[in-house]
């Protein structure tokens, strides 16, 4: 009565953990976030001042345009400041270890 040899242990393949593309992820969303955030009070200003029509969306865009252009560095370093300390402190979904 011979057994067969026993089998070796499983070994589990890696599991699939896209961190980098969650990450990228959090990372446009922070910035669409801080870009908003940056552009209400000027959009509000807009809105209050100009009646309804299609002059308030022109005039609309081009304050948007000359408010955002220099705070576009702001909300990019916001938006990675953000990223970084969430995956550092372990608090965003799918960058925790």
């Amino acid at each position: 009565m011979d057994r067969p040899p026993p089998l070796p242990p499983r070994r589990r393949g890696p599991t699939f953990r896209p961190r980098f593309t969650i990450g990228i992820a959090y990372l446009v969303g922070f910035f669409f976030l801080y870009a908003g955030l940056l552009l209400i009070p000027a959009m509000t200003d807009v809105l209050s001042a100009v009646p309804p029509g299609p002059e308030q969306e022109e005039i609309a865009k081009q304050v948007a345009r000359r408010t955002f252009r220099p705070l576009l560095p702001v909300a990019a370093g916001l938006s990675l400041i953000s990223t970084l300390l969430g995956a550092f402190f372990e608090i965003l979904p799918g960058l925790r270890e």
